[in-house]
């Protein structure tokens, strides 16, 4: 992509493997021989190489879709996945997280405010998207740094703190996801059209709407849903 210095892609690669390490690690927490582990096994490797592939091969350039491509075919099985695995390993797996990774996870939206932050400087999204606009997504990155060591001591989970961090997290998140589309360059763009959401459409960056964005999703639901609904939740 021109204008966007080499070490962007880099640096975003290396926050994509780091975030499938992160749910690597949930898989060998869990135990490797149990199913659902061995579906993401998988999947993750999969799932990486087959939105590499179609991407650069310029699946997601078509602009004239509805809904968009990158909705259709990076968000949406990433997120049936998700209701997938509440449904059917809810005990098997999700309940067997540590929230110590749950919250761990989310440092990579460091890195990841970051190429977003040089990705608008290189004109290749809008301004809104970044920490300098509309997204204070990073706020949870470094949230999670702090609650990692505020919120477990003595062998106890801090429940309160971690919902709170969970919450707001979610409402982070949602708010960028939402401004992510609008800027989307498709019918159904409503704002940034001098500089529109053109990224994501291409690789690397389009595993951030389907790698990143739904395992921080998963690390906040699974965290939720085990801080509410379990007396002593797994550290």
């Amino acid at each position: 992509m021109d204008n966007v210095p080499t070490y962007v892609p880099i640096v975003f690669i290396l926050t994509t493997f780091a975030t499938a390490a992160f749910l690597t690690q949930a898989v060998r927490t869990v135990g490797t021989r149990s199913l659902p582990s061995q579906i993401l096994i998988f999947l993750i490797p999969l799932w990486l190489i087959f939105q590499a592939v179609i991407s650069i091969g310029g699946f997601y350039l078509n602009e004239t879709t509805v809904p968009p491509r990158v909705a259709l075919f990076a968000v949406l099985p990433a997120v049936l996945m998700i209701v997938v695995y509440f449904i059917f390993f809810r005990s098997s797996f999700i309940e067997r997280i540590p929230l110590r990774l749950l919250t761990s996870i989310h440092v990579v939206r460091i890195p990841v405010e970051l190429t977003l932050y040089w990705l608008a400087a290189g004109k290749q999204i809008p301004q809104v998207m970044t920490f300098e606009g509309r997204n204070f997504d990073i706020v949870s990155g470094v949230l999670a740094i702090v609650l990692y060591f505020a919120a477990f001591r003595g062998g106890n989970a801090n429940r309160w703190m971690l919902i709170a961090f969970n919450v707001i997290g979610l409402v982070l998140l949602a708010n960028i996801v939402s401004i992510a589309i609008l800027a989307l360059p498709s019918p159904i763009q409503q704002i940034a059209f001098d500089q529109p959401n053109r990224a994501v459409m291409y690789f690397p960056y389009l595993w951030l709407p389907a790698i990143i964005v739904p395992s921080v999703l998963f690390a906040h639901l699974v965290a939720v849903w085990k801080l509410v609904s379990k007396s002593e939740p797994l550290l």
